[in-house]
């Protein structure tokens, strides 16, 4: 497979890891929007949310589970963060590998572009 992310998650191109389980890899966005800005990306190759499965329910929760985690972990809970995941070409996707970003530590503007 010639996925980005997939090579990242089998440590074929180095990245700074954030966090890994037996489900998810989060690592360090490598252009920051934000103070604190890094991708959860299930460790499965899922080209986006547009192909979500019922039997993807119980991963798309847990990427949930880990994103509040690591924002306490963070310390950007109590004033808030930004999850969010782009899906196709023109809702800003440019890796079809379903991911999320997190980003906090400032005041996010809305819209975002």
């Amino acid at each position: 497979m010639d996925c980005i992310f997939c090579k990242i998650i089998h440590g074929e191109i180095p990245s700074s890891k954030v966090y890994e389980d037996d489900l998810v890899f989060a690592f360090k966005d490598i252009n920051p929007e934000a103070p604190v800005h890094f991708l959860i990306v299930p460790k499965l190759h899922i080209e986006s949310m547009a192909v979500i499965e019922p039997s993807h329910h119980a991963l798309i929760g847990h990427i949930h589970s880990v994103a509040k985690q690591l924002a306490e972990e963070l310390g950007i809970d109590a004033h808030g963060y930004r999850l969010l995941t782009n899906v196709g070409k023109d809702g800003g996707q440019s890796v079809f590998h379903l991911h999320y970003h997190l980003l906090g530590g400032r005041q996010l503007k809305w819209p975002p572009g």
